[in-house]
Order: structure tokens, then sequence, then C-alpha cells
């Protein structure tokens, strides 16, 4: 069991980082959407795999926690600058601790056709400073970095034309501009400065909804959070580019290339969606991580790091007035910009069940997903409910069946809002096959449990829980600075107010057992449905 319990917790691992493609070096890792993962995927928006351990379910208090909530409410400002840029600030003296999290209202639904990946290579690039940080001569730098981009276009000009001896070169005579380039460049000096200036928790994500950048300084450090961070998106140099883009293909290769896992996770979304562009990886597409310049960057970034788009969360020990001036001082110098109007394709309704079947080095999966509205939808709560009741922690019913009773699955959990929730979105359920059974056992209990839904009301004792469950959520994550400020923001750009991350538990506790059913009805249909199935290739098929 041990064994099988490893090899779980390295796919999982596998899985969560192909969903959240967290930096692979520099300490930049994705808490927020990793902890929202983590709490789903791995019990509840934070622990360990079911096989492992369990998420607590001690319960919150029975009295109302509300006036606890508005003692909260009525710490939070807000205000937004002339240019459109949004601040929510959160007043907390408890520690002489600061957390900001820059959040990019843009993300992988957001690339246009044939250029998959530039936000999360944007993301990457974002960590390279400015023209006065990261260099130790911008003019002499410069028209080294304009002589790599002609010489990349040449190099494929060359390649497509079949000319190897050119080719070879001009990579050789690339190689030697980026050595030179490299003299006056000071590799990671934006990140050393923030270390060495105390933050902590450096980071950065993309999703297919948003790209964000976070960390924590002590609160004397606000001003330098300040100036650094309007900085990099105001003046950014999108250097070493080319040695980037290495990194990025073999972050794919891990993520998704090398990983079975990965790899129905791609399948599985191009096959559930069909325009919508849910359906790309956020990581990008092989092709089209090569075929990306830096100039195509450069317009991702213009097109979509302006004002109007970028929203800020200061939580800490801060006091909101000096942050409202500060911010008018550094990110002020932001010039407004026009907003963009995006028109993503809206996916059809789905009339039939699609089935995807991968044969890979894998113990067999089985993924089960449900087309469900956006996260702005009036019945989100009741899919929070549902997804809790079918897999929240070993109280579940996915767990209590598959895994205690019928001991068919190692893990069996699911994910409310998967890839993304800004957008229509899914419900996606999967489980991982215990040895000696098969998909098809997973399968057939997993739909007896989906049925029980729709055709039982939940009782009142099991959908208490889950709602004393959402409480706990909720005060586990005003605990924390970050997971307040990612919240925060989170609900301010996706429902219109951070306010309404408040109102969510008055959503909840409003579901009743005639709301789950008729949400489960209405979206636990057959041709609302997509599977998808990892055999063993090992032998010929799943074991």
């Amino acid at each position: 069991m041990t064994q099988f319990c490893n090899f779980f917790l390295q796919l999982i691992s596998v899985l969560i980082t192909s969903l959240l493609l967290p930096k692979k070096s520099r300490q930049y890792r994705c808490p927020r959407i990793l902890a929202t993962f983590l709490a789903v995927l791995l019990i509840g928006w934070g622990t360990l795999p079911s096989v492992a351990l369990a998420r607590t379910e001690t319960p919150a208090p029975a009295e109302s926690i509300q006036p606890y909530l508005d003692r909260v409410i009525n710490k939070v400002s807000e205000f937004t600058l002339e240019n459109g840029i949004k601040f929510i600030v959160l007043e907390r003296h408890e520690a002489p601790i600061v957390s900001f999290i820059t959040y990019a209202d843009v993300g992988g639904a957001n690339e246009p056709d044939g250029k998959t990946g530039v936000a999360h290579f944007l993301e990457h690039l974002a960590f390279k400073g400015t023209t006065r940080i990261g260099t130790r001569n911008w003019q002499a730098e410069k028209p080294l970095l304009d002589r790599l981009d002609q010489l990349a276009e040449q190099i494929k000009a060359s390649q497509a034309a079949g000319k190897t001896t050119e080719v070879t070169q001009l990579q050789q005579q690339f190689e030697q501009v980026e050595a030179e380039a490299a003299k006056y460049q000071k590799q990671n000096e934006f990140g050393q400065i923030v270390e060495q200036s105390g933050a902590v928790g450096m980071n950065a994500g993309t999703s297919a909804d948003s790209t964000t950048y976070f960390y924590s300084f002590p609160s004397n450090k606000l001003e330098l959070w300040m100036s650094l961070e309007s900085e990099r998106f105001l003046d950014p140099v999108f250097r070493e580019f080319y040695k980037e883009k290495e990194v990025v293909l073999e972050e794919r290769r891990m993520r998704t290339d090398n990983s079975p896992i990965g790899q129905m996770i791609e399948a599985f979304l191009e096959t559930a969606y069909k325009v919508q562009p849910y359906r790309r990886p956020v990581i990008g597409y092989t092709q089209d991580i090569r075929n990306l310049t830096r100039p195509d960057v450069q317009q991702f970034f213009d097109t979509h790091y302006q004002p109007s788009k970028l929203t800020m969360a200061v939580v800490g020990d801060v006091n909101s007035a000096q942050v409202k001036q500060l911010a008018q001082t550094y990110f002020g110098r932001y010039k407004a910009k026009s907003a963009v109007e995006e028109k993503l394709p809206v996916e059809p309704p789905q009339t039939e069940t699609r089935e995807v079947t991968l044969q890979l080095p894998s113990q067999p999966w089985y993924l089960e997903g449900y087309h469900r509205p956006a996260m702005n939808h009036p019945d989100d709560a009741a899919y929070q409910l549902m997804a809790s009741i079918l897999s929240d922690g070993r109280t579940s019913r996915l767990y209590k069946s598959l895994i205690e009773e019928k001991q068919i699955a190692l893990s069996a959990q699911g994910l409310n809002g998967f890839p993304g929730d800004k957008y229509p979105t899914l419900m996606l359920l999967y489980a991982l096959t215990a040895p000696n059974h098969t998909v098809d056992e997973v399968a057939k209990a997993l739909s007896t449990e989906v049925e029980r839904l729709k055709k039982e009301p939940v009782s009142t004792q099991e959908l208490q829980r889950v709602k004393k469950q959402a409480r706990v959520s909720l005060l586990e994550t005003l605990n924390s600075n970050m997971g307040m400020a990612q919240s925060l923001v989170e609900y301010q750009v996706k429902t219109g107010s951070w306010r309404n991350l408040f109102k969510k538990l008055d959503e909840i506790a409003a579901v009743t057992p005639a709301d789950i059913q008729r949400v489960a009805q209405a979206t636990f249909k057959p041709e609302n449905r997509t599977i998808g199935r990892i055999l063993s290739k090992q032998a010929g098929g799943e074991k």
C-alpha cells in the first residue's frame, strides 16, 4: 500500500503542477491556486490525498460568525486610481508583516490562437527586471537583445528553407551575441533585492483565468514593494527570452509530455470543449511555444497588462491612507488605456457523451466531467456544496463508497470549476483505480453516487456538515494574510465585488436539499458528460 500511496502522491503532484504551472526554479510557486486545488484535489482547498490523510472536519462553532466577519469587513478599504488600477486594503496589525498580490485579469483563456502559452511565458519573464534592474548597462544590452531577435527569425527562415549550412552559421552568431548580452545582465537581481529585504514566499502563477504575482514583506518595506512592483510592469525588459523558452519547453515535457496524467488532462479538455479556450493547455502546445517571439510577448503584455486589468491586494500591518498615497505616487505613473473588449467563443451545449481513452504506462485512472456555469452563477453555492458532498474528506460519498466500502480506488475526488471558473466550466470527478480493479468498476460505482444525488434528497445532517465545512474554510482563509489577499482580489475581479466573499456564506446557508437535487439533475446528464480513461499500457490495456 505504501508503494501505491507514494505512486499516487507523485501522480497527483504532476497533476497539480500541470494545471497550476508554477515556476520550476527561483522558488516561484503558486499558493492560492495551489491552495485552491490542494483543497479540492487534496481534500478541500488544502491537505493531503485521502490515501494518506483527510481534511479535518471539525465544524465551526454553532454560534454565528457574522460579528467576526463584520469586523473584518469594516477593516477593508478600496480605491481606484485615475488610470484604472484597483487597490483592496485590509488592515491587520497583529504582526509586522504585509502580503501583496498583483492580479492581472488575463490567463491562458485570453491567448490568441497559435500563441498558446504566452501568458505563462510572460509570467516567467516578469522576473527578469527592467531597464534599471537586471542590467549593468542597458544602453549596451538593448541592441544585443534586438540582434538576437533578428538572428532567431533568420534561423527560423533558414530552417524552413532547408539551408543547413546557413543555419549552423547563424546559430554560431546567435550564441556569440547571447554570450555578449549575458555580460551585461544581472541574473535574478529582482528576486535578490526582494529576498535580501526580508521578503518571503516570492511567487507567481498562471491559470486559465488570471496571472498573479505575490510575496510578503516586513511592514516597513511597503514603499519598497510599491517601487519594485510598479517598476516591473511599467518598464519591463523581457531579457533571457531564448534561455527561458527552453526552460518552459522542459517544463512542458516534464508536466505533460512525460506525464500520463498530464497527457490525459490535455486530451480530456480538448474532448470536453470544442471552441471555448479552456480546451487549450495553459502551458501551451509545444509548437506554439517554440514559435513564440519576444515581440509576441511584448504585444500580449501591451494588450492585457493595462491598468484597468490590474488589481492589487494589500493585507497586513499597513495604514490604508499611506497605501493610497504611495499607490498614487508609484502606480499613478501608469498611463490609462482604453479597455480591450474580448469576445471569447461560447461553448455550444453538449449533446452526447464524449470519451477519450489513452493507453499509457500508468496505474489506470478514470475521469468524468460535466459542464456547469461560471463562478458568478446563482447556483454556484449549490455546486460548491454538491462537490463537497461527493468528494470532500473521509466522510464524502466517493471516499466512503469507492475507497472504504468497495476498495476499488486508491483515491476518488473532484474539482468544482476546472480548469477555471471565470467562464462556464466543468465539475470534474476522478479516481485512481486500485490494484486488481478496473476503470469500469470505478465508473459504475461513481455513477451510482451521481445518480443518488439526482434521485434522493440530501439529508439535513449531511447538508449541514458540508455547510459547516464551508464556514471552517472561510475562517481558515481569514487566518492567512496571503489567503485573504488572494480571496479578496479574486472575488473582486470575478464577481464584481470583494464583498461577495463574505456573502457566499449566506448563499451557502440558503441552499436546500431540493436545490442540490435540482442542480444535480440539470448537470449530471449523459449528454453533458465527458469521460476519460487511462489504461495500463504494460498489459496492453488495463489490469
